[in-house]
């Protein structure tokens, strides 16, 4: 087993009391979903989480990095964040996080479905 393939189980554990967690090879790295909700993803050694306006104030001020990737030359973001380095220790501390990136996924959802 890879690394990141070692540490994407890892965080599939971290996750895991917030439901059903599913991994899936994506673009290089893992995409994360907690009971089919789409909620972080894995690039490199590091997991981000959904965020969206309400919750990226948060993510923000616990020292989170936002997911940044290069597009022809220009420094793209996606809405994903870095959980605090301490959420990394053990699932207890990661739950708040994944409520938050739970709660983003699903407003989005909403909003995406009452626009149709």
């Amino acid at each position: 087993m890879s690394a990141q393939a070692d540490f994407a189980a890892y965080c599939t554990e971290l996750l895991a009391p917030a439901g059903e967690v599913r991994c899936k090879r994506m673009f290089g790295g893992y995409g994360l979903y907690v009971d089919d909700v789409f909620v972080a993803i894995i690039a490199g050694d590091a997991l981000y989480l959904k965020a969206d306006e309400q919750t990226r104030p948060r993510f923000e001020a616990a020292g989170g990095h936002r997911f940044e990737y290069r597009r022809q030359g220009k420094l793209q973001g996606l809405a994903f964040w870095t959980a605090p380095a301490e959420a990394m220790d053990s699932p207890a501390l990661m739950r708040p996080w994944v409520q938050l990136a739970l709660d983003a996924a699903l407003r989005a959802r909403w909003d995406r479905r009452r626009r149709r």
